[in-house]
């Protein structure tokens, strides 16, 4: 993980976030992000679309340790 040309989870990825379902809308590969934060700018970022419109970016290495934990679910793991 955190190399632009492979991601562990697919834009597509439908997920269940704390109750909430969203679908990861884009990879946002390291480098990519317009900020001055290198924190977000060196690392690639997943964009998570949620059904209620609400739109948050998570550090990939953060969604693992989501997934892992069981905090957010993969509801498409073939994806």
């Amino acid at each position: 993980m955190g190399n632009s040309d492979f991601s562990r989870w697919k834009a597509g990825t439908l997920v269940e976030d704390m109750g909430k379902v969203g679908i990861i809308s884009k990879i946002i590969p390291y480098g990519a992000m317009n900020t001055s934060i290198n924190a977000i700018k060196w690392r690639t970022n997943y964009e998570i679309t949620y059904v209620d419109g609400d739109i948050q970016v998570i550090a990939e290495t953060t969604f693992a340790k989501l997934v892992s934990r069981g905090d957010i679910k993969i509801l498409n793991p073939e994806q």
